[in-house]
């Protein structure tokens, strides 16, 4: 890889009594007589100090209530907001089209400091305005947009529609999200499955798709790693129609093949009881709180367990569900999917909607701890 200043080059070259001290009892007389009705100390020895005391623990539980109630009364979807909407579209093209993204890559020599010409690398270079998507060896073949993802409009007449596209990382990536015809009902709810197909200019990856299912009354994402199924696969890009034709089929298959599995994974989930001490240790091992952590680090890895202990416990779409491995699961990926982080970066959407599409670590932990419990 070579240095943004490469890159620079190539392009110029291309175109209260606060001190805790008990009240004495004049000091109570005082108090009564304080014409806001508050002790300056705000003592429990104090009748104005424990009503007031008690009024502050009625706030604070209402308080989290309304807390807990906004944690579940609003659902987007697990794109984040990202893309366009692009339902409209009968083809891949028109979707590019509809989302801003029907622009072309272009290779470019790579030149030294001193003019020369660098061997053996190139730079990718979106066609509208000389934005550089990725430096690559030589020898790296461009996959343009409209052909990585020209195989997915022969899974139309199978019931496939297209939904979002949009791009990630400046283009570096871009991304069509198509949603699968089937329903699916399991352990007694309803699972929507997506496909997510991306194209990468960045030399990281090849066409990619991946298998994304929703479970509809919560909107988290359920793209569990199983041993039995894929859940992310290398799509071929080929001009050969009848390639494309068998691709599209693969994925259908290796798709209905997922949540087949998938299915079976998740009533093994219900299988599994878990006790509060033991939902507490996984929590535990997700947040840890240990004696060498400052009290910031303290402070926060508490919030999150409370936080990841009210999306276990008092989720409405979970009231009916047992104390068992399937409701610690969707408590997690919950969390993983909705939960605000401390510190938000500016490529916070984008980077969740990764995890999303390519499987969320800290969903697949937990998937794992319930399995081994």
């Amino acid at each position: 890889m070579y240095s943004i200043l490469h890159v620079f080059y190539f392009l110029m070259k291309n175109g209260g009594n606060t001190n805790g001290r008990h009240h004495s009892k004049s000091s109570y007389e005082g108090c009564k007589g304080n014409r806001k009705g508050r002790c300056a100390a705000h003592h429990l020895d104090c009748p104005q100090a424990r009503k007031q005391v008690k009024t502050s623990k009625i706030q604070e539980v209402q308080t989290m209530s309304a807390n807990v109630e906004t944690m579940f009364s609003v659902r987007e979807t697990p794109w984040h907001g990202l893309g366009r909407i692009v339902m409209d579209a009968p083809a891949s093209r028109e979707a590019l089209e509809l989302a801003g993204l029907d622009w072309q890559v272009e290779s470019r020599n790579i030149y030294s400091g001193t003019g020369a010409m660098i061997p053996g690398y190139r730079a990718n270079v979106r066609s509208t305005d000389d934005a550089v998507l990725g430096v690559v060896s030589d020898r790296y073949r461009i996959v343009q947009n409209e052909e990585a993802f020209q195989f997915t409009d022969d899974l139309l007449g199978e019931g496939v529609t297209y939904e979002t596209a949009g791009s990630l990382q400046g283009g570096k990536k871009v991304w069509m999200l198509a949603k699968l015809s089937e329903k699916y009902i399991i352990a007694g709810d309803e699972v929507t499955p997506y496909l997510v197909f991306f194209n990468s200019h960045d030399g990281s990856s090849g066409v990619k798709v991946a298998m994304t299912p929703v479970r509809v009354v919560c909107q988290n994402t359920l793209n569990l790693a199983l041993s039995s199924a894929k859940r992310i696969w290398t799509a071929r890009h080929t001009e050969n129609v009848m390639l494309r034709v068998q691709d599209a089929r693969e994925t259908l298959q290796l798709a209905n093949s997922y949540m087949s599995e998938l299915g079976k994974g998740i009533y093994d989930l219900t299988t599994i009881k878990l006790s509060d001490r033991k939902v507490q240790e996984f929590i535990n091992e997700f947040f840890p709180v240990t004696e060498d952590m400052t009290d910031g680090q303290r402070k926060n890895n508490l919030r999150l367990q409370e936080e990841l202990k009210a999306r276990y416990y008092d989720a409405p779409d979970l009231a009916w569900v047992g104390k068992n491995g399937w409701r610690f699961v969707n408590a997690v990926s919950d969390f993983a999917t909705h939960a605000d982080p401390i510190r938000k970066t500016r490529n916070y959407n984008e980077n969740l909607f990764l995890r999303t599409a390519e499987g969320n670590p800290m969903i697949d932990k937990a998937y794992k701890m319930v399995l081994a419990a």
